[in-house]
């Protein structure tokens, strides 16, 4: 399936956007690439990206390793549960995404994931300071996994690289100078999701993943060939994400529209319960621990004020995984709730 690639005008499909021209040094290929983008990021919220660099065998590698860890026994899972700092597996029915604005979400998802984040020495400042989200990491027993934990650095390091070759884009696209958001991510607060959808049978009102809004700048996600993943169009319902060879699938989060006041938008999506086994590796990029959400020079102004309270990026993320994840999985929500 590949879907259309020109017009500006399409609300009813998730657009592609080509970025192998950018990449590849084309001439105008910058200041056309962020005109689409501006469109996507200001209409729908959502994209296919294709050309974009990542291996396909990189790829498939660290999802066949992402399977392999959720099909280790309940014990060995277990041993590497999310702590205080907010790093290792999340069980199934952990989370309700309670700060919907598009859903009464009542049921606990039908997902378990392992939480990985930047890898960081243990005398980084993030970690001795104990901030959440930095680490250290949980790493399976690498007599079990062997390879996991080289597979999966390696796959990170390939999105943190292509959303550092993306920045440039948001920031032509946005009307502020190329190089803008360089200083603001030189350390990344960034976090994978790496996730298991079972088939299991869904009560009413209960999803893989209820409908939500992402928390962050923007989350990359190999397309996965299982159904599952809706996008909530601004005017025509529940689009449902189609397989596209090779792309990942881009949009932004709760940080991107405060940033840009409101003007790049985050779209609710969710995820159904699949009719097989699912498995994702989610890559949320973010920008520095400290920045904080003051609307960017472009996107504010006399006739346009500032609409959202500012804050730091760990402190939006912290509230954002606090009130959606209970209590025994890292968040502060209490665990009986709705059960």
């Amino acid at each position: 399936m590949k879907p259309e690639t020109t017009t500006h005008t399409n609300h009813s499909e998730i657009p592609i956007i080509d970025i192998g021209p950018f990449l590849n040094g084309a001439p105008r290929a910058a200041e056309e690439t962020a005109d689409r983008l501006r469109w996507v990021q200001e209409e729908i919220g959502f994209y296919y990206l294709i050309n974009h660099g990542i291996s396909a065998n990189l790829i498939q590698n660290a999802l066949e390793q992402v399977k392999l860890f959720h099909n280790l026994p309940i014990e060995k899972k277990l041993d590497l549960k999310v702590d205080d700092k907010s790093t290792g597996y999340v069980p199934i029915r952990s989370t309700v995404y309670v700060s919907s604005n598009v859903n009464k979400n009542t049921k606990k998802d039908l997902n378990a994931n392992f939480r990985i984040v930047r890898e960081r020495t243990i005398d980084h400042p993030s970690i001795t300071a104990g901030r959440r989200f930095t680490g250290p990491n949980k790493w399976p027993d690498p007599s079990i996994l062997p390879d996991f934990k080289d597979v999966m650095l390696e796959y990170y390091n390939a999105m943190e690289t292509l959303g550092h070759s993306l920045l440039p884009l948001y920031a032509i696209a946005l009307d502020l100078s190329p190089d803008y958001f360089d200083d603001l991510f030189t350390d990344p607060t960034w976090l994978t999701r790496n996730v298991h959808y079972p088939p299991e049978k869904p009560e009413d009102n209960q999803f893989g993943i209820s409908p939500h809004t992402d928390h962050g700048f923007i989350t990359l996600i190999p397309i996965s060939e299982v159904p599952g993943l809706e996008v909530k169009s601004q005017d025509s319902g529940w689009i449902s994400a189609k397989y596209v060879k090779h792309a990942l699938i881009v949009n932004s989060g709760e940080f991107m529209t405060k940033w840009t006041n409101g003007r790049f938008i985050a779209t609710p999506h969710r995820v159904l319960a699949p009719p097989q086994d699912r498995y994702i590796s989610a890559f949320f990029y973010n920008p520095n621990w400290n920045v904080i959400s003051e609307p960017l020079p472009s996107c504010v102004g006399s006739d346009n004020p500032p609409k959202f309270q500012a804050t730091k990026f760990l402190d939006h993320l912290c509230n954002y995984v606090d009130r959606n994840y209970t209590k025994s999985s890292g968040g502060q929500m209490a665990d009986n709730i709705f059960s």
